[in-house]
């Protein structure tokens, strides 16, 4: 099984990616490899709103694997068996993500592009494949989901304005809603006085959780390795 794809996002570490798909607005573009550069491949994609990605979880990709797992939204505390949970520490790593399409380009200097919004995935994540999203079949409003059954209760954002300057404003709803999520680990407490920082596009975010509240206290550009 080769990779199809690479994908580019905002996330160039694995804290801070959000835990589901389709949690925010930020774009990502789907860049393919030389291989698969056939415009004719894309036919007709432009006429679905969603699409799966399939994806190899390439960071967790260790060799072992445990029968059991702690869900973060469990607290981190509780284990499921890793068949019930989306856990990327499986037999097989494989991810899937479902992403509202946004645009189709046949035809760039990078060959075909496929942009995104809502992709949880690392930069650079190989994308093993790609299907259309069908609402008839792929949507079940009455499913059960167990401990993931409805969305989590989102944060309120802090994020004053002279740090929100520091990024693009088409990327500055996008942090929100990420921070809104809560990226800390699952036992982390709800008062916990430590600062968190994760890699964002070209930024360092700095932010600190109280009870209910997300608050970003400094945005730093990324140090850039001198070459």
């Amino acid at each position: 099984m080769r990779p199809i794809a690479r994908i580019e996002t905002v996330f160039s570490q694995k804290f801070g990616i959000p835990r589901q798909s389709g949690l925010t607005n930020l774009p990502s573009r789907i860049v393919f490899e030389k291989e698969y550069q056939n415009p004719d491949a894309l036919k007709g994609l432009s006429e679905y709103s969603h699409i799966w990605l399939i994806w190899y979880i390439s960071e967790h990709d260790t060799g072992k694997w445990s029968p059991t797992v702690r869900p973060p939204r469990l607290g981190g505390r509780v284990r499921k068996g890793v068949f019930a949970s989306r856990s990327p520490h499986r037999p097989n790593p494989i991810g899937i993500s479902c992403v509202r399409l946004l645009q189709v380009e046949s035809h760039t200097k990078e060959g075909p592009v496929i942009t995104v919004e809502g992709a949880d995935l690392l930069d650079g994540t190989p994308i093993l494949d790609i299907k259309p999203y069908v609402p008839y079949s792929d949507s079940f409003p009455d499913a059960e989901g167990s401990f993931a059954s409805s969305k989590r209760k989102c944060k309120e954002v802090i994020l004053p304005k002279h740090l929100a300057q520091k990024i693009p404003e088409h990327l500055q709803e996008g942090l929100v809603q990420t921070l809104s999520q809560d990226p800390r680990p699952g036992y982390a407490d709800e008062d916990d006085e430590r600062h968190w920082s994760f890699l964002f596009a070209d930024w360092d975010i700095h932010f600190r959780v109280q009870g209910e509240t997300a608050e970003v206290i400094d945005i730093q550009e990324k140090d850039v390795p001198n070459e």
